[in-house]
């Protein structure tokens, strides 16, 4: 025909509430083996009759970024408003997840960095028992932590983005990026709250803030869980 209708709900949509043009996957041929081949990629537009979004979510973290429940009743959308071809919407969607896990794991580097920019000064401005608390062998193991594993997640995610700038991806990779940086990025949240003490569990200071945005990207756009099967699937692919 010359539309498609649309019903069902999809949680957790970063920027739900305030996107004004949407890309839906939703399930058109029911009987499709596999599954995902039944998928088809949709354009779907802000006041579209019977698209709504529900109220904003209260995350932990990351509240700078809205999240929402999208609403589809009986929703009415055009047959020229589908992305590419019918029941391949899969490959749609596929064709930038790598991508996406790549480029989402500069967000913990941005967040390492603010853990840093704020604990090492801190660290050299506390004084305990006669003496800033920066000198002190535990706290320079601290900060030789958190700044190694900065290092270490900056120069991975640059390589691999490198790579990908000329055209050389592989899922193993994009994945792996995301994995290290997120987890890494948890940790020196963590070590920066353990280096302001009593100040780093009140929200007079970011620490907590970090630690909360940090926790996000071990869950969203696929759990560490999730990347590590992609890894150890690529591993095992070569030897089939």
């Amino acid at each position: 025909g010359d539309y498609f209708v649309l019903n069902g709900n999809k949680f957790w949509i970063t920027n739900g509430p305030d996107a004004d043009v949407l890309i839906v996957y939703a399930k058109t041929d029911l009987n499709a083996v596999p599954a995902s081949r039944g998928i088809t990629a949709f354009i779907v537009e802000r006041g579209m009759p019977g698209f709504s979004t529900a109220q904003k979510l209260d995350k932990l973290g990351m509240r700078g970024s809205n999240t929402c429940e999208l609403i589809f009743e009986n929703c009415k959308i055009p047959a020229e408003n589908v992305l590419g071809a019918l029941s391949k919407g899969v490959y749609v969607l596929m064709s930038g997840l790598d991508l996406e896990r790549l480029v989402l794991s500069g967000g913990p580097l941005g967040l390492m960095q603010a853990v840093l920019d704020h604990a090492i000064p801190y660290l050299h401005v506390r004084e305990a028992f006669g003496q800033k608390i920066g000198h002190f062998q535990l706290m320079q193991g601290k900060m030789a932590d958190m700044y190694t594993r900065l290092m270490a997640c900056r120069q991975y995610v640059y390589n691999v983005a490198k790579a990908c700038d000329r055209g050389h991806f592989n899922a193993k990779d994009c994945a792996g990026v995301i994995l290290y940086s997120a987890e890494c990025a948890t940790q020196v949240a963590l070590d920066g709250i353990q280096c302001l003490g009593g100040n780093g569990y009140i929200n007079d200071y970011p620490m907590g803030r970090f630690l909360r945005d940090a926790k996000l990207y071990e869950i969203g756009a696929g759990t560490s869980e999730v990347r590590r099967l992609i890894i150890g699937r690529a591993f095992n692919a070569t030897f089939q």
